[in-house]
């Protein structure tokens, strides 16, 4: 497994974030990826809440499943089938193909609710119709900041874009709360429609020159799954990244049974949860391009096995605040993993495959979450909310633990 450290900087510098935000193509992105983010944040709400408002009311649970997986799970399904299509396309124009599909597919989301046609069948259909392209999106971000900023700024460049994201799950939620009591759940999916606009039209626009070697006539559609298939580190990092994503999972379904069944508490100690989350992720995101230092491989098994320690008090039934505090340590630890991994995959593919070896990644991660979430169900039915918190916890540090451990036994065969 990799054990090299990231290139640090050389120079003498006041914050590593410098270079990313001083760069003059990132400055016109960075405003457009922020308010894109910011809709990706309250769509998590919004998304949920107008099932609920549209589905048959005997069916409501199933159908919020549906919604919330179709908005996520057809993106891997296009990481595979479109590659042919999509393989040559500079990263510029991914992201805004991707973000005018989202665009399209969202904003007729509030346009048929207002006809009064918007079925709870045709709600799905556009949400997962939206998202196809939604790994490529994700590629194409990643690989331009890859070819903007040298290798001693990638990992500074993700943690910038990381830290956008956990910024909006904090400031999105409320926001769309807010939004919804005033103009309905439609109202919000439609503001999120355009913050895709401008989403595509700062990509579109903002990036003067984008060209960069393209894949050979003969790459496969499955070109990035096979360069990840002979690179171990790759290969290591993203059977890790599956098991840990699958295994935090469960969290999401027993959580807030525990929350409203085990404590007897209101919808607000969930949201107290999230929130710390959240803010931890912010911290971590700002921490992150601190790490450039240290060996990637260490550094992202022992993030994975303190995180699973981190969650411990919360399966153990330990006092609230205990809990709560340990899901804001989680948080902080959630962005550093994140970045250290798409920055080993932006340093160990070839330059003319990044794309699609990102969207391969993206397209088996995206996966992960939503599986462990579905094992979640029997498992806090058979077992209990917080017997299911607890057993994630402990799974993911162990897993931690024996990635790790797996690591240095590799080492020592091959020194």
């Amino acid at each position: 497994m990799d054990t090299v450290p990231l290139k640090p900087d050389r120079t003498t510098q006041s914050s590593p974030y410098r270079p990313v935000l001083t760069h003059g193509t990132l400055r016109r992105l960075l405003p457009g990826f922020t308010v894109s983010s910011l809709g990706d944040g309250i769509a998590v709400v919004a998304v949920s809440w107008l099932a609920i408002e549209i589905a048959p009311a005997a069916q409501r649970g199933m159908w919020v499943a549906l919604a919330a997986a179709a908005y996520t799970l057809s993106g891997a399904a296009g990481a595979v089938l479109l590659g042919r299509f999509l393989r040559r396309r500079s990263p510029a124009r991914l992201v805004a193909c991707d973000a005018l599909l989202r665009a399209t597919a969202l904003g007729a989301i509030p346009v048929c609710h207002a006809l009064g046609t918007l079925s709870i069948e045709l709600y799905v259909a556009l949400l997962a119709l939206s998202s196809v392209l939604h790994s490529w999106g994700q590629a194409g971000v990643y690989t331009l900041l890859a070819r903007l900023l040298p290798e001693r700024d990638h990992l500074a460049g993700n943690a910038v874009l990381s830290g956008i994201g956990s910024l909006s799950t904090v400031v999105g939620p409320p926001l769309a709360g807010a939004l919804i009591l005033w103009g309905g759940a439609a109202t919000v999916i439609a503001v999120d429609a355009a913050t895709f606009l401008v989403l595509a039209a700062t990509f579109l626009f903002g990036v003067p020159h984008d060209d960069a070697p393209a894949p050979e006539e003969g790459a496969s559609r499955t070109a990035g799954f096979a360069v990840i298939r002979r690179t171990p580190a790759l290969l290591g990092l993203l059977a890790l990244s599956f098991a840990f994503f699958c295994l935090f999972g469960p969290v999401y379904v027993a959580l807030p049974l525990y929350v409203s069944d085990g404590l007897g508490a209101s919808a607000g100690l969930l949201a107290a949860f999230y929130t710390a989350f959240g803010v931890g992720a912010v911290l971590g995101s700002v921490l992150t391009g601190y790490l450039n230092r240290l060996p990637v491989w260490p550094v992202t098994t022992g993030i994975v096995a303190a995180f699973g320690v981190f969650l411990l008090p919360t399966g153990l039934g330990a006092p609230t605040a205990f809990a709560v505090a340990g899901f804001a340590v989680a948080g902080l630890l959630w962005p550093p993993y994140a970045s250290l991994a798409t920055a080993l995959f932006q340093r160990l593919a070839p330059p003319e495959l990044l794309p699609q070896t990102l969207a391969a990644s993206s397209a088996v991660r995206v996966l992960a979450v939503p599986l462990g979430t579905v094992l979640g169900g029997p498992l806090a039915a058979g077992l209990g909310a917080r017997e299911t918190l607890l057993v994630s916890a402990a799974s993911i540090a162990v897993l931690g633990l024996a990635a790790a451990g797996a690591a240095r036994a590799g080492q020592k065969r091959n020194p």
